[in-house]
């Protein structure tokens, strides 16, 4: 099943990391190493990768990570420059097959999840990154902020906030690598702090922080209203304390 971001992705193609909010990388990855204790060797996951700029500085740390994406034009851009240690493959989050093989997960910048209409699948997602997480691993996904859509956004004549279903529709331009530009549609599901937690307890995950961040500027802020995303960390718990976590750390054959 096509996902409507697919014909937005081709389009943008390498264009996409021109953007300013995909500038603050390095940033990122440095708070996110030292908030799911990330050491060399250990496997993570990343979900909705784009062209694999987190995946890629993870690399560079000796973590290995493995990149997946609905954009076969992303996943294309990602291997083109992909660093030892990184692999990537076209996969929808809708149907993500991994069974406690990761030491982490990231999902960050609406990647996958958020990105959905409002008969969208984010329940879904997050189930299939809870289910990839060995016990004791942990999830760092950010999702876009419902209060800061209300707060902010409420008099933009492109976008359209959905109070019932909670997702945000845009209109807007994007531009190619060429510099062809086109108007598209963008849907965008955002979320509370108390709906992110009520995801972690359906799907045996307990919050180790919840914050408010911007791209670029991930910190242990709490959250707020003026603050455009919310960056949770959460771990898959672990039903039995006595297993040897080594046991679990066996690489797939991807």
């Amino acid at each position: 099943m096509e996902h409507w971001f697919e014909p937005v992705a081709d389009h943008l193609g390498a264009a996409y990391l021109r953007y300013s909010f995909t500038k603050g990388t390095r940033q990122e990855v440095d708070f996110l190493v030292g908030a799911l204790g990330l050491e060399p060797g250990m496997r993570v996951l990343d979900v909705g990768c784009g062209p694999g700029r987190h995946a890629h500085a993870l690399a560079e740390r000796d973590v290995l990570v493995h990149g997946v994406d609905i954009s076969a034009r992303f996943v294309e851009l990602a291997i083109s420059s992909a660093p030892a240690g990184a692999t990537f493959e076209r996969l929808d989050a809708r149907a993500l097959p991994f069974d406690a093989e990761f030491d982490a997960v990231i999902c960050l910048c609406q990647g996958a999840f958020g990105l959905m209409t409002a008969d969208g699948h984010d329940e879904t997602v997050f189930a299939g990154m809870a289910r990839a997480l060995r016990p004791g691993g942990r999830l760092a996904l950010t999702a876009f902020s419902a209060y800061f859509v209300v707060r902010h956004w409420g008099d933009d004549p492109n976008a359209r906030f959905d109070v019932d279903t909670g997702v945000n529709h845009e209109r807007t331009e994007i531009r190619s690598e060429a510099g062809e530009t086109i108007a598209t549609d963008l849907w965008t599901g955002c979320y509370t702090p108390r709906e992110l937690r009520m995801l972690c307890r359906a799907n045996a995950l307990t919050p180790d922080g919840l914050y408010g961040v911007e791209p670029g500027g991930y910190a242990r802020n709490p959250p707020g209203i003026d603050m455009p995303e919310l960056l949770l960390i959460a771990r898959r718990d672990d039903p039995d304390t006595n297993a040897d976590p080594t046991l679990l750390r066996k690489r797939p054959a991807w």
